[in-house]
């Protein structure tokens, strides 16, 4: 993964929960995240974007490698050095 957030995890839930929430009072779900991220004082609507992508592997509702899968495979990388 990369580096650490400088947001704190409740913040990104927050946004992510706002987002589905507002989504339907926007004509977009990018114009949702930019709301939610002028709301939240979020450096910018592509961070929102990156955090419900992630969401939306780690809940299988959508193609990648999960966030448990990249921690353990970073795992037994460092065991094989």
């Amino acid at each position: 993964m990369g580096r650490p957030s400088k947001y704190p995890r409740e913040l990104r839930e927050r946004a992510v929960r706002m987002v589905a929430e507002v989504r339907s009072d926007y004509p977009s779900e990018y114009a949702a995240m930019t709301a939610v991220a002028q709301m939240l004082v979020i450096g910018s609507p592509e961070t929102i974007r990156t955090w419900i992508r992630r969401e939306q592997v780690d809940a299988g509702d959508r193609p990648g490698v999960t966030t448990d899968a990249t921690v353990e495979i970073k795992r037994l990388s460092l065991i094989h050095i």
